[in-house]
């Protein structure tokens, strides 16, 4: 999955996870943390992102609801950083995405439907380090039309538009052109053929703008950006798992797991639907606070 606007996470390569380790210095996040084995606290990290940093948010705020001792190291940086930070300890849990993850530990996965993502993920995770219940919500790829679009040519799914692709144009990155999550994998996967390809930036304005003003037909977004439904955008049902699954998981450090913990923590993640996060995001993007919209969140679910 590529690194894209503020509500998306980065692909990260594999040799950051044994090469890098965090320095704590003036301003570093990690510069207070506790080694984990003096310290009865949960340490709450996210990445350097609003929606990474509303989901650490959220856990603190459940596991403290319920007499938990609790501390946040929030925007720490890329999966470079927070993942030695897991780690050696500088913090204890941190919400994650399940197939960016997967490629992260493991450059060679091929999983990409749901439950295969979660189960490959299972088996590479590094010692000391265990996943609670995966939630339903992804913050994925997704290729989007507007709604127009999807009503003029009956398209509620990727396979759809094969009658029709030869009329539309596609748009995305300058990497969907060569990518297996792109142009190659829709022509491969779905059969898909399109008039021509636009490049653009990564689901960013200009492919909003471009979806919105006609100049392509169907394009690369992410599933939680609030600009999908604030612009009438559909997302199609990938229903050959082209795009990897990108579930919300929560990755803590296995000393830190006990039947309160993850009870608090599995509690959240049945509840969060990738519906939330659209809504959510939405009001970070209004200048809402983290604290206030995990708040609202948890008592609208009664998880706090």
């Amino acid at each position: 999955m590529l690194k894209r606007n503020m509500f998306a996470i980065g692909a990260i390569a594999i040799s950051a996870l044994l090469s890098v380790t965090p320095l704590a210095h003036a301003g570093d996040p990690l510069s207070t943390s506790t080694p984990r084995s003096n310290s009865d606290t949960i340490v709450v990290g996210s990445a350097d992102f609003p929606e990474s940093q509303l989901l650490a948010k959220i856990y603190a705020l459940a596991l403290g609801a319920k007499g938990m001792k609790v501390d946040t190291k929030l925007n720490i940086g890329s999966r470079e950083v927070y993942m030695p930070a897991l780690l050696d300890g500088s913090i204890d849990l941190i919400p994650e995405y399940a197939g960016a993850t997967l490629s992260y530990l493991d450059k060679s996965a091929t999983a990409h439907a749901p439950q295969d993502v979660i189960d490959a993920l299972a088996k590479v995770l590094p010692k000391g380090i265990s996943m609670l219940k995966a939630s339903d919500a992804q913050d994925s790829d997704v290729l989007a039309v507007t709604e127009d679009t999807a009503k003029k040519y009956s398209l509620t799914s990727i396979e759809d538009l094969k009658p029709v692709a030869g009329q539309l144009v596609l748009g995305g990155p300058p990497e969907w052109k060569t990518r297996k999550e792109g142009v190659v994998g829709l022509r491969e996967v779905y059969g898909l053929e399109f008039k021509d390809f636009k490049t653009l930036d990564v689901a960013g304005p200009l492919t909003l703008s471009a979806l919105t003003n006609g100049q392509v037909d169907a394009a690369d977004m992410t599933s939680t950006d609030p600009a999908m439904k604030g612009n009438k955008l559909v997302a199609l049902k990938d229903t050959k798992n082209l795009f990897p699954a990108q579930n919300i998981v929560p990755i803590i450090a296995a000393a830190k797991v006990d039947d309160k913990v993850t009870a608090v923590l599995n509690a959240v993640s049945a509840a969060l639907t990738t519906e939330d996060l659209i809504e959510m995001n939405g009001r970070l993007a209004n200048q809402e606070s983290f604290d206030t919209v995990a708040g609202d969140w948890l008592a609208k679910n009664k998880l706090n």
